[in-house]
This record gives C-alpha cells, structure tokens and sequence, in this order.
C-alpha cells in the first residue's frame, strides 16, 4: 500500500514532490492515473469533516461547561441543552461522514500498485524486459525434441484424461515415477534452500482469510484469481507467499532479529482466469500445482542486497539439476502489481524450443508490510515497515517439465539428473514401459 502522506507532501527545493513520481510510475505501468486525484479529493474532504467535527466539539465543551454553570446557579437549562442536543447530533454526523470517506480512501488506496525502483527498465510489455544473463547450454538433441506432457504419457506416468474425469480440466494425475519424481524435486529444494542457503523450513496453511489476501495484495485485485470456500471467510492460497507473509501480521519485530528467511512447501491452487486457450495441454497452467516459496522479512537498508540472494538461491537449484535457465529483470509494464522490483527465472524447454518462466523473485519493499502492518524496532528510533520479499524456490511442476525435456532420449525414456538419484533410491532413468 501507497503511504497516503507521501502522495500529499509538498515538494522541495524544486524537485519533482513523491505525487509527481508516482503518476509517472502509473503510467510506465500502463495503469489509470485519475484515481490518484480521487484519493486527494477524498482525503481532503475527510480532513475538512474531521476538522468541522473538531470545532463543534470545542462548541460542545464550552456549551457544556456553560450548563453546569446554569444549572449551580438554577437557571433554566433548557435551551442550552436542545442546543447541546443538536451539537451533539451533527458531530455524531461529521465523524459518521469522515469514517466512511476514510474507508472509502483506504479501498482505493488497496486498488493501487507499488511504486517501482530506480533501476526497473520502463517498457509497456513483457518485450521490454531485459536479459541480465544466460546460464548453461541448451542440449544438442539428435532428434526433434518430445513436449513434457507426450513424454509423461509414453511413460506412463502423467493422467490427464482421468484427472479430467475426476476433477475437470487443468488437473492431473501424476503416478509411478512420475509421483516420486515430483517428490523428489521437492525434497531437493527444501533440503537446498534449509541446509545450504539457510532458511527456516515451513509448511503453512493451506487456507487462508481475507485479511491475509489483503496483506499481500492478492485482494481485492485478484479476486477472480483465487478459489473461495463458499459459506465461509476462507480462500486456498495461491502461493505461500501468502500465509508466511502474514505470519508476521500485526507484529513488531527487533531489528537485531531481521533478517527473517523461510522455506516453504505449498500446494498452490489458481483458478487462471483469463487464461483460456493458453497452455492447454500438459501441465504449465494447472488449476492445482506444487511449489516451494523464499520468503524473507527484511531491513529496508538491505533488501536489495536480499533481493539478489533470494534470486541467486532460486537459480542454484537451477544449476544443481544442470538446467540452462536466464535471468530477466522486468519492466514496469510487466511487473506484479505489488513489486518494486522483480527477477523471472526462465527455463529452456526444448520441447516447446523456448524459455519459460520457473520463478519470480521479487522485492516489494514496504507494500505489502503496510497493508499487513509488518513492522520492526530499531535500536535507537520508532517502529518502520519491514520490507518483504518472496519468489519461488522453484515451482516444482514446471521444473519436472524442465527436466523431462532437457533429459529425454529419443525413445522417449528420460534420464534422472544426478543430484536427484539418491531421492528416487538410485533410479537414474525413466523408462518405457
């Protein structure tokens, strides 16, 4: 969330004031600027009730002391207290007014994205994002390359048709090797990410609240995105991003204790809306998926620094399983909504003969900390706003894509990356049935 004072303070000594910043920012993200004076207009609207509420307050002391006088001397009251009566009404009024415009800010303010850093490339679209760099080469393949979801069926270890039948469409069932595999890979990142790395291992809830979708700004935006859980205030994650950043909701933290970094294990559940006629076949856009998520909680003075650990820790997975994978830093007109800052890992699927998304590593700075109020003591100083950072660590479903395509023989059998073998009990290949 956009702190509403810095959109209203002035600016000084003739540089550009943060309002003036922050509707350029819109517009590098492509999004609407008129409702940046509709915040101002509402906001300056509730501080003139407030202050009207504040006035007649003053009226109603003074009115009031006035009829303690009268009634010590034995006057009559009566006037004074309609008049009291009637004060007393219409500050009742005001404060009902200013309560309902402040809510009424606050929503718009949750409708509105991050501010972007200084070093996000502006660009309209995903064609202005930018290779920082290429790891590891693509494999020489003497034959044309088989697609994930043509090579789990001939090996028996992917469902589709049967998941269709129990679930519906945009579900799987994964079996045999295919299930340990998946386990597998899992396994591995957590393992990595916890003893390597040095993260604390988590397995959130997988149903969250309301307020939490609001803390990461899932809501109200992405409403459409999420499953909700009818009759009740539950919805299943979309990421843990999710439940591990509200883990911290409502808290204060010691500076000494920052930074926070956990590892988590989720299933993620999307119901991908607007994404029909994309990736239909195979399993790049499940409604149900695996993932394990980086999170961590951060001082604002090394964030960026953190940043650049969460993403380089997402590659080494990448690197352990020999994946040629690139790192892309995003624009401003394809970055998420809450980001300020955010790395895609993109995979090589030779299957598909391209680069795809595996990871978004992304820094969201205080956003997020100030819509779940995340904040942290200094030594010497007041409470601030952590800064927040998460991106997967990797999204296991794609990365068995990864490897069924980059492993694959001819007849269509697929070999097992080296550091997984001692997870699948020393099987080094997948073979036909």
């Amino acid at each position: 969330m956009i702190d509403i004072k810095l959109l209203e303070k002035k600016s000084e000594n003739n540089e550009p004031s943060y309002l003036d910043a922050y509707r350029a920012n819109l517009v590098n993200r492509s999004a609407d600027t008129s409702v940046l004076d509709k915040i101002l207009e509402l906001n300056k609207k509730r501080k003139e009730l407030i202050f009207s509420a504040e006035s007649e307050k003053s009226k109603q002391n003074k009115a009031s002391q006035e009829l303690g006088k009268l009634k010590r001397e034995g006057k009559d009251t009566s006037v004074l207290q309609a008049e009291l009566g009637k004060i007393s009404a219409e500050v009742k009024e005001m404060e009902k007014k200013a309560g309902d415009v402040d809510a009424e800010v606050y929503n718009l303010l949750l409708t509105i994205p991050n501010m972007h850093h200084s070093s996000v490339p502006v660009g309209s679209s995903a064609e202005g994002n930018q290779v920082v760099k290429t790891v590891g080469s693509k494999p020489s393949l003497s034959f044309k390359a088989k697609e994930h979801w043509e090579l789990g069926e001939k090996l028996g270890i992917i469902d589709f048709e049967r998941a269709g039948k129990v679930t519906g469409a945009r579900f799987a069932f994964l079996k045999g090797h295919g299930a340990r595999l998946e386990r597998a890979l899992i396994q591995f990142m957590m393992d990595m990410h916890s003893e390597v790395h040095g993260y604390t291992e988590m397995i959130p809830p997988f149903i969250v609240n309301t307020n939490s979708l609001i803390g990461t700004g899932n809501l109200p935006k992405f409403k459409d995105d999420l499953f909700h859980l009818s009759g009740q205030d539950y919805f299943l994650i979309p990421t843990a991003e999710v439940p591990v950043t509200n883990y911290f909701n409502n808290e204060t933290l010691n500076e000494s204790d920052l930074p926070k970094m956990f590892c988590a294990y989720s299933p993620c559940f999307r119901s991908e809306a607007g994404s029909h006629g994309r990736d239909t076949k195979g399993l790049i856009r499940q409604h149900q998926f695996n993932k394990v998520e980086l999170m961590i909680f951060a001082p604002p003075t090394r964030s960026h620094e953190l940043h650049e650990k969460l993403t380089s820790d997402a590659e080494k997975i990448l690197t352990e399983l020999e994946l040629p994978f690139r790192r892309m830093l995003l624009c401003t007109g394809d970055m998420g909504f809450g980001s300020a800052k955010t790395y895609d890992l993109e995979v090589w699927l030779p299957g598909q003969n391209e680069f795809r998304e595996i990871s978004s590593c992304s820094n969201f700075e205080d956003f997020q900390a100030r819509r779940a109020n995340i904040r942290y003591k200094a030594a010497n100083g007041k409470p601030q706003f952590v800064h927040t950072l998460n991106g997967s660590g990797l999204a296991v479903g794609r990365t068995l894509i990864a490897v069924l395509e980059n492993y694959q023989n001819e007849d269509g059998s697929v070999r097992v990356p080296k550091v997984l073998q001692k997870y699948m009990s020393g099987v080094t290949e997948l073979k036909i049935p």
